[in-house]
């Protein structure tokens, strides 16, 4: 017998799984597979179609967050009025959205001066001309008019270590602080520490080290095997081991030493690396999963399974590839098709949620971050 097609299997699953037992502090398996989905969506008003719909979809525990870009900026008032609905469609107060954003400085920011915004140069200009303390007073003035618009999360701070002068999207962008841990760790932490007085999430980017390849993962597979050094993992290292790691973001990097797969899709590189040699016990999240590195490779089913497997806790999605109002719910139907023929992949989403929930927690202002434990070794 085939299998059914996904617009008939969305609702069938759904029904079937609304109606399992649920873990204490959960509703339902689908509520706890939603907190995992974030996604991209169009329109750039409170009251535009899609934006109306995606407010629905996060009340009802459909998705767990919302990703910007620039499309989506007409001006500040309109994106404060959008984060405004967004946040008070949350489905309950300890689960409120993510609402996020790639806001570094320089060439990669979603809020501009064309609107209005404070613009503020890129990580390699800042740590050229500023000393830690002074990059924290620019990071803390930029944190600050992030989060009064009504974000919760900004992507960053890029921790790659610029190791390739040559280096398509972290050189050439200026998007790292060094090329050593020991100049990129002090900046990130006032990255990360100007954020948090702002009541902000911070995104460690892009694991397992972006800053030696050659080429650009929104374009395709990129192989650093030959290029990748260990030491690109010590920022991550010393920034866990302090406990300042909310998200750590996992890139589209393929290294053959470790796996044939990307590192987002790679449970040596999440389950193996980040979390057994480097403790990390917080939040994943992967970059976007409809980067050319994933989408001209695989599936939609099985980016996220594979995802999942390898120890994903949140799937990005900018839903601009094949942009549809539809795509949350697609990935939710996949994600509880799965966990119902397989007890362990339900046991990763409940991993997962729990790990959210925790996260969203201090959002929430219930409690404050949590120490990691030291890294292995």
């Amino acid at each position: 017998m085939p299998p059914l097609p996904l617009k008939l299997l969305v609702p069938a699953v759904l029904a079937a799984v609304l109606l399992a037992p649920a873990p204490v502090g959960a509703q339902s398996l689908a509520e706890m597979a939603g907190q995992m989905i974030l996604v991209g969506f169009a329109g750039d008003t409170a009251d535009a179609r899609p934006v109306r719909a995606l407010r629905a979809e996060i009340a009802a525990g459909g998705v767990g967050g919302v990703m910007y870009l620039r499309s989506n900026v007409s001006s500040l008032s309109a994106v404060k009025a959008m984060n405004a609905a967004f946040r008070a469609a949350a489905p309950s107060p300890a689960l409120p959205p993510f609402i996020t954003l790639d806001q570094e400085g320089g060439a990669v920011e979603r809020l501009t001066a064309t609107v209005g915004f404070k613009e503020i140069p890129n990580a390699a200009t800042i740590a050229a001309t500023s000393s830690p303390e002074d990059a924290g007073r620019i990071y803390a003035e930029m944190a600050q008019s992030v989060a009064a618009l009504g974000f919760t999360v900004n992507f960053g701070p890029v921790v790659d270590l610029n190791l390739n002068s040559a280096n398509l999207i972290i050189a050439r962008y200026g998007r790292a602080f060094g090329t050593t841990a020991r100049q990129v760790v002090p900046y990130a932490e006032a990255f990360i520490a100007a954020h948090h007085r702002a009541g902000l999430l911070t995104a460690l980017k892009h694991f397992p080290g972006h800053g030696s390849s050659t080429a650009d993962s929104h374009e395709g597979f990129v192989d650093i095997t030959r290029t990748w050094l260990p030491v690109e993992l010590l920022p991550y290292k010393e920034l866990i081991g302090e406990g300042l790691a909310d998200f750590v973001m996992v890139g589209h990097l393929i290294h053959t030493g470790y796996s044939s797969l990307p590192s987002s899709l790679a449970p040596e590189w999440i389950t193996g690396v980040l979390r057994g040699e480097l403790g990390f016990d917080g939040v994943v999240i992967s970059d976007d999963l409809e980067m050319g590195a994933i989408r001209e490779h695989f599936g939609l089913e099985e980016t996220v399974t594979r995802a999942v497997r390898a120890g994903m806790d949140v799937l990005l999605f900018s839903n601009t590839a094949d942009p549809r109002p539809t795509l949350g719910a697609e990935i939710r139907a996949i994600l509880l098709a799965e966990a119902g023929k397989d007890p362990s992949f339900r046991a990763r989403i409940e991993e997962s949620y729990d790990r959210i929930v925790r996260l969203k927690q201090r959002l929430a202002g219930a409690v404050a971050p949590r120490p990691q434990p030291p890294p292995a070794g």
